[in-house]
């Protein structure tokens, strides 16, 4: 056991201030690796790195050594890294850039021992990539003359003149990052990422040296159903003892409840160097006060400080654990001939349209549903969502025209229901937006809000605020059912309750560029749609419209 190692393990185990459970678990992790697998630590290679702290204008504090000596110096018994793969998920103002820094400055040297050992850094912005790059850059600016003698720079890449290897920091097009022959990659504020187009580039080069690595640094965020949640999903099985670990070693601190908070000493157990920033506590207190009085324009407090998202937000839906609860698997045998309603939702038909399919079964709402999404919509580069990787899934199609067609969304409700032999009763739209898919309507699905059909019901918004509470009910109660849709997941965590003055309630989004809430708001269509239906006394014989049957399709 390593100084540094069993220094660290004792300060989670035996210090002062409260820890994750994340922390416990990777000292099993790591005492297991050690004591079981016959791994050794190169010691004198460790000391050598860790001597050039002189440089840097601090230095490194013990959960930083920890994970520096595991990441870089820990080898297996046929000489490869135990753990090739460091994540660092900490609190904002921990020092992981820094960390960072220090890491990538060390194996350019030959302390590493691998020439050409060419380090690049990865982020969705370049300010964000050069970062840690910079901290090298001004250390080399800071005596030129002393470090001429190892080094060659300039603004765009750093390289070593012993091992001629060479560090640079990368942006987020993906397009020109091919081909590379990196010995380390790393990925900075992982939680940004959208979809996995430029981090599976990144990792393409890596193989072609010896002791390759990456190491990934981030805190909680914002995006969801994108690459930081496979990450931590797969993290939290590695160390819950799920899965074998594959040479990844998870890095997380984090408070594990709301109410933590609210308290300051679980504080530290989001950030590791907090106890060592006095200053940094005065800040957070500051921002602390923000959160209180507004804790959803604040919410970054709880996400980036904490590195904690929040399953409790004013003004949303539902929470996410209700959210997720509606990913159970649909057989559609069950579904077969039954009565069903439709929804429709856009805002322009060169953005989104959603439409949805609603079946009631075994006290069940089972939904089905499909996206499409204009090519040429002019908010696609502000949405950070796998669009491209949701519609492999087959859960939306994208339409590489103007805008997209009325008839797309209706006629896939027609071949669905002729699909399952099944019936629309009713069509829930948007009072607005009815006007311009009116004809495909009443061609594909022999419906319209006409005397003689009146089979399609235009919503308003007094319609939502009757619906919102049994919505809410039907979430709490997990009575609704989509599969594994990370696409209507993501719309329902985008949309926020709006009340007014008055004090009704309707939906709206959070931010209404980048946060997309259609496919949730076709199925808010459905059920809006069926309670006009049934209010106004057009359905009768178990759901089936009182005016005129629906045309049954067949393809």
């Amino acid at each position: 056991m390593n100084k540094h190692i069993q220094a660290y393990i004792d300060i989670v185990r035996h210090g002062e201030f409260p820890v994750c459970t994340e922390q416990l678990q990777i000292c099993e992790l790591v005492e297991r690796a050690l004591e079981e697998e016959g791994t050794y630590l190169d010691e004198e290679q460790l000391e050598r790195y860790l001597s050039n702290e002189k440089y840097f204008p601090y230095e490194l504090f013990p959960w930083e050594r920890f994970c520096f000596a595991l990441h870089n110096c820990l080898y297996r018994a046929d000489g490869q890294l135990r753990f090739p793969v460091l994540i660092i998920v900490v609190g904002r103002g921990s020092g992981k850039n820094g960390y960072l820094s220090f890491e990538d400055f060390c194996l350019l040297t030959p302390i590493n021992g691998v020439p050409e050992y060419n380090i690049d850094i990865f982020a969705t912005s370049e300010d964000q990539a050069k970062a840690s790059w910079t901290d090298v850059y001004n250390i080399l600016e800071s005596k030129p003359k002393f470090w001429k003698k190892y080094f060659t720079w300039n603004k765009e890449e750093i390289r070593n003149l012993k091992t001629a290897s060479v560090f640079r920091y990368r942006t987020s097009n993906a397009d020109t990052k091919d081909g590379g022959r990196q010995g380390k990659v790393d990925f900075d504020e992982y939680h940004a990422y959208k979809d996995y187009k430029l981090i599976n580039v990144a990792v393409t080069g890596l193989g072609k040296k010896r002791l390759p690595r990456r190491t990934i640094i981030s805190t909680n965020g914002e995006v969801r159903e994108g690459p930081f949640d496979d990450l931590m999903e797969i993290c939290r099985q590695i160390l819950d003892g799920e899965i074998d670990d594959g040479g990844m070693l998870p890095f997380i601190c984090r408070i594990e409840d709301e109410k933590q908070i609210h308290d300051k000493l679980c504080w530290h157990m989001a950030n590791p160097s907090l106890r060592y920033f006095p200053h940094l506590m005065y800040e957070m207190e500051m921002e602390y006060q923000q959160y209180r009085q507004n804790p959803i324009v604040n919410s970054s407090f709880a996400t980036k400080r904490m590195n904690f998202r929040p399953k409790h937000i004013e003004g949303e839906v539902t929470s996410w654990d209700n959210i997720e609860a509606t990913n159970r698997p649909i057989d559609e045998s069950r579904l077969e001939g039954l009565n069903c309603v439709a929804g429709i939702d856009y805002a322009k038909t060169t953005d989104f349209i959603s439409a949805a399919l609603e079946f009631e079964v075994d006290d069940e709402l089972i939904y089905l549903k499909h996206t499409w999404v204009c090519r040429r919509s002019p908010d696609l580069p502000r949405i950070k969502a796998p669009l491209e990787q949701w519609e492999a899934a087959g859960l939306l199609t994208f339409v590489d025209a103007l805008e997209i067609s009325p008839d797309l969304p209706v006629f896939w409700l027609a071949q669905t229901a002729a699909r399952l032999s099944a019936r629309i009763t009713v069509l829930g739209i948007d009072n607005y937006r009815y006007t311009l898919l009116r004809k495909s309507i009443l061609e594909y699905l022999y419906m319209s809000d006409e005397k003689g059909y009146e089979n399609v019901m235009l919503i308003r918004p007094s319609d939502q605020m009757q619906m919102i509470p049994s919505i809410t009910s039907d979430f709490n109660n997990h009575r609704m059912v989509w599969g594994d849709d990370p696409l209507t997941r993501w719309a329902v965590w985008n949309a926020k309750l709006l009340t007014s003055k008055n004090g009704n309630t309707t939906y709206g989004k959070i931010e209404p560029k980048s946060r997309k809430t259609d496919p949730f708001m076709a199925i808010v269509a459905c059920k809006c749609g069926k309670n006009k239906a049934i209010r106004a006394g057009k359905m009768i014989d178990g759901g089936l419209p009182a005016a005129v049957e629906t045309k049954v399709y067949t393809y």
